[in-house]
């Protein structure tokens, strides 16, 4: 039995090492919304909304999902019996449509949970069969083609066993053809455009085609899968969907319209490890796997709560492709490299929401975090 009796959000912010820019913008600190959860038998622990400060890779944001936890996620599962963490996803999803990341971060930290109180590790009750996992690495455009070749040449003597090199019209070609040149034919190599094509760039598109890449990342739309279908009829290399994929009935509409040949499976874009399957974690790859297209997970920019779900901590055997990370390849749950220590809030030191169950058995919340992130942003 599982009952989360109070949920406390925070806040915090953590600058990038370096910047990380892909077509859509830099970064070079992260917000990051922080779930610390409880439940009535005493187990507690961490987990994280994967959703960005701004909606350039989905239309969900740090904001729009603070709101969506305090508003309606909590109340639907604060003082609530559940049988088991696979339950809470049918919950949020019922009459309840969107907010994937928001829903994601309680569904995935309900796992924790569960372990906790089951006593085994994440990774086994999530189905996990291996020990150990292959991991990538994504590179943000570089300034150069030859700074691009010189970090991938990094990566790739640091033991990542793919390289993802983040692309866009200007920063394209030159550039992915430098690194292969430089690193060889049997460089495991791929490209990701986050968006940042059309149909009216196939010429550009076509001649990636010829570098012999694992894969090309949703070069073209996230929502448009028709386009990707025509798109990758005309190419050898595999389209892989990463924004596109948000449901499992997405991953199949993909599968049938053959949209991509590989799917970037992210539990924290999907609405969580169970996602509209309660039979199957990790349901898109799932789907995937049954209709014979390859997929992989990855994680976001972020501290090592927001990578341990995703992959290295779930290592199914739906799973077949090295998974990203943003991280160490010899470590269990990657931090992210550009990522530096503690950041200017620590969670424990951060203002909060607190939202729980009282003990009259009504829901209430007590407001500290959001008078303050209002407060700072408008002075900013």
């Amino acid at each position: 039995m599982l009952e989360i009796d109070r949920i406390v959000l925070h806040e915090i912010e953590l600058a990038l090492v370096e910047p990380f820019r892909i077509s859509s913008g830099t970064s070079t600190r992260r917000r990051i919304l922080l779930l610390h959860l409880y439940t009535a038998q005493g187990a507690e622990g961490w987990s994280e909304c994967v959703a960005g400060e701004i909606p350039n890779y989905s239309p969900e944001t740090i904001d729009t999902a603070w709101l969506a936890l305090c508003e309606w996620i909590g109340p639907r599962v604060l003082g609530r019996r559940f049988a088991g963490p696979e339950e809470i996803q049918p919950v949020l999803d019922r009459d309840f449509r969107g907010h994937n990341m928001a829903k994601a971060a309680v569904e995935m930290g309900a796992w924790g949970l569960a372990a906790q109180e089951k006593g085994v590790a994440l990774a086994s009750l999530l189905g996990g069969t291996r020990r150990r996992i292959p991991v990538g690495i994504s590179i943000g455009i570089q300034a150069s083609p030859e700074a691009l070749v010189e970090k991938a040449r990094s990566c790739l003597a640091q033991g990542y066993q793919k390289v993802k090199m983040k692309i866009q019209p200007g920063a394209d070609l030159p550039y992915v053809r430098a690194v292969r040149e430089a690193l060889g034919p049997d460089a495991p190599l791929m490209a990701d455009a986050n968006n940042a094509y059309t149909l009216d760039d196939l010429p550009s598109l076509e001649a990636l085609d010829q570098l012999g890449l694992l894969m090309i990342e949703q070069p073209l739309a996230w929502d448009d899968l028709v386009r990707h279908a025509t798109l990758q009829k005309r190419l050898k290399t595999p389209i892989c969907l990463d924004e596109s994929i948000t449901s499992v009935d997405r991953a199949e509409d993909a599968i049938t319209l053959q949209s991509g040949r590989i799917v970037n499976v992210k539990p924290g874009r999907v609405g969580g490890f169970r996602s509209r399957s309660p039979s199957t974690t990790s349901a898109p790859g799932t789907a995937c796997r049954s209709g014979a297209a390859a997929c992989w997970r990855a994680g976001s920019a972020g501290p090592t709560t927001s990578l341990s779900p995703p992959s290295p901590t779930s290592p199914s055997p739906a799973t077949s492709r090295p998974a990203a990370a943003t991280g160490s390849a010899t470590s269990s749950i990657p931090s992210g490299p550009w990522m530096q220590g503690g950041g200017s809030t620590s969670p424990s030191t951060a203002p909060a929401w607190e939202l729980r169950w009282t003990s009259s058995g009504s829901r209430d919340s007590r407001c500290g975090g959001r008078r303050w992130k209002r407060s700072r942003r408008s002075s900013s």
